[in-house]
């Protein structure tokens, strides 16, 4: 115990030491080193704008049940696609993607086959849809496939548009 109470004096009486050449270099430090901080940059000049559509509907605000019937009653008379319409296979693909591989027939009833660009193979009739702007199917024939498509005319309208899907012969022997 004797020993302890020895080593820590010891220990101790190191931290009591003069530390007077400390002070004197953190002086000397103070003296020589500049400090220099830069001036806040100048505010710009803030130039007012005055609000000049205070007569016009603001774009926070909802429109007015009127404009909203205004416009639905100028769209009733367009033709549009049955937004309730379930799709159909082939109307993820462009009609440029799909290609007429033949025909099957059977009681007057005309199939024709189309492959899709991921090479499945598709039985399609009057009547069906395919391509990605809801096209319909009007006419199966031997040699190609009437397609009717619905396209945006940009005013909230759509425009009918006929397409068809020739034969391809496939190219590999068998």
């Amino acid at each position: 115990m004797k020993r302890l109470a020895i080593l820590l004096t010891v220990f101790l009486s190191g931290c009591f030491d003069d530390t007077s050449d400390l002070k004197e270099h953190i002086a000397t430090v103070q003296a020589n080193t500049k400090s220099y901080i830069k001036p806040i940059a100048e505010v710009p000049v803030f130039n007012h704008y005055s609000y000049n559509a205070k007569s016009l509907r603001s774009p926070f605000d909802l429109p007015k049940p009127e404009a909203i019937q205004e416009k639905m009653q100028q769209m009733s008379g367009c033709l549009s696609p049955d937004p309730r319409r379930r799709k159909q296979p082939l109307e993820k693909y462009a009609i440029s993607d799909l290609s007429m591989r033949g025909t099957l027939g059977e009681l007057g009833v005309t199939w024709a086959l189309v492959e899709a660009s991921d090479a499945t193979l598709h039985r399609v009739a009057v009547g069906n849809y395919l391509g990605l702007y809801n096209g319909r199917i009007t006419a199966v024939d031997l040699k190609n496939v009437k397609i009717i498509e619905l396209i945006p005319d940009g005013s909230g309208c759509w425009a009918e548009r006929e397409t068809n899907i020739a034969i391809t012969e496939s190219n590999s022997e068998g």
